[in-house]
């Protein structure tokens, strides 16, 4: 079960077009994910509908793919401040390290969290059997 629940055309249509290494690189990152998501969710992601975890897989790969690389790109940036004579400014990144992560909302959508349906045959209770 290796593959992967999203196409590097569907990153591209979420977000904006890639160039030939970043295609390499999402690719990777959209076999990753579906590693991520089979791994965390591994009771409830199989219930999870093919458009969710097409659109959770593309999120997971561009949060990993806009973290800086050397680049000021403050597209993943958390908070922000500056210095200059009395002001100051501080950048702090969401991710850093371009670590793959879902979020709480994510692993909603996937199924983790809900409560689990509950059966009771209050009869057979009632009557003891």
């Amino acid at each position: 079960m290796s593959d992967a629940f999203a196409t590097v055309q569907d990153v591209e249509d979420r977000w904006r077009p890639l160039t030939e290494a970043e295609k390499a690189r999402a690719e990777v990152l959209l076999m990753d994910a579906a590693s991520l998501i089979r791994d965390t969710c591994p009771a409830t992601w199989q219930a999870a509908g093919e458009a969710t975890l097409r659109r959770v897989s593309c999120a997971v790969v561009k949060r990993a793919m806009v973290a800086p690389a050397g680049d000021m790109d403050l597209v993943g940036v958390a908070s922000q401040q500056a210095t200059v004579g009395p002001f100051s400014q501080q950048i702090t990144f969401r991710d850093p390290g371009g670590d793959l992560y879902l979020t709480a909302a994510e692993k909603r959508s996937l199924g983790k969290g809900r409560p689990a349906a509950f059966e009771d045959d209050v009869l057979a209770r009632l009557t003891g059997g």
